[in-house]
């Protein structure tokens, strides 16, 4: 029943999908969003995943493989890291991801990256990668390291594709179409490196005040969105005619 749904979905709103290929003559960068114990390892945390997932290890696999060409062409990288407070709840999610706690840290396949010196590392505490980049000071992260690397092309994977992702994006691509980001032109979200978790109907439903979360629905959902903002969608990312991320 949910494939055939899913399938109604995806002919109600069909999503384009494109080859991106990123210019080596001008900066592109890479925002990792939440790939993080306590969204995708097994048991990591009252968000994480109680069984292996297809979509979120191929979203691992994806982002990693990414992540690697972007450092060995020392290209900028930007990785946000969802560590909250414990007396600080993100309604309406259980508490998560806590700051201090190996949830908020991230997975194995990309603990490595804390040690490359084109990667910055921010924390975030709320969904939003953009507004968890304000400092007290007015001043903001994110949009300073765009600004500082003259990025012209940002891609963009991570979790959830409909939630965190999603945020992210929209608030990302406002900024830009404000002038606020200048000299960035293209936001792309690479399919392939999101993910977004699962809860069918029927568990939802024997949980109170559980949502039901359909993944391969809300996952669809969250790229149309994205695209609906402005953001380009691409199942495939070049660097050039011959080099397949």
């Amino acid at each position: 029943m949910v494939s055939q749904t899913v399938e109604l979905l995806k002919n109600e709103i069909p999503l384009e999908q494109e080859s991106v290929i990123l210019a080596e003559d001008s900066v592109n960068g890479l925002v990792l969003v939440d790939i993080i114990n306590g969204f995708c390892t097994v048991d990591a945390g009252n968000l994480a995943p109680r069984v292996p997932n297809r979509q979120i290890s191929g979203m691992i696999n994806e982002s990693a493989r990414l992540a690697t060409l972007f450092c060995e062409k020392n290209l900028p990288v930007m990785a946000f890291l969802d560590s909250h407070h414990p007396n600080k709840p993100e309604d309406p999610y259980p508490p998560h991801c806590i700051a201090g706690t190996d949830e908020s840290n991230l997975v194995p396949a990309l603990r490595w990256l804390e040690n490359e010196t084109n990667v910055t590392i921010r924390r975030k505490d709320c969904f939003d990668g953009y507004l968890g980049s304000m400092e007290e000071d007015g001043s903001n992260v994110f949009v300073d390291w765009v600004k500082k690397n003259k990025i012209k092309t940002l891609v963009v994977v991570g979790v959830c594709t409909d939630i965190c992702v999603l945020d992210f994006v929209c608030s990302t691509m406002s900024a830009k179409n404000r002038g606020f980001l200048n000299p960035l032109e293209n936001v792309v979200v690479y399919s392939h490196g999101c993910a977004t978790f699962d809860i069918p109907l029927e568990v939802a439903r024997n949980n109170k005040g559980a949502l039901a979360h359909p993944q391969e629905f809300m996952h669809h959902v969250g790229l149309y969105m994205a695209k609906e903002r402005g953001a380009r969608i691409a199942n495939q990312i070049l660097f050039d005619a011959a080099e397949k991320v």
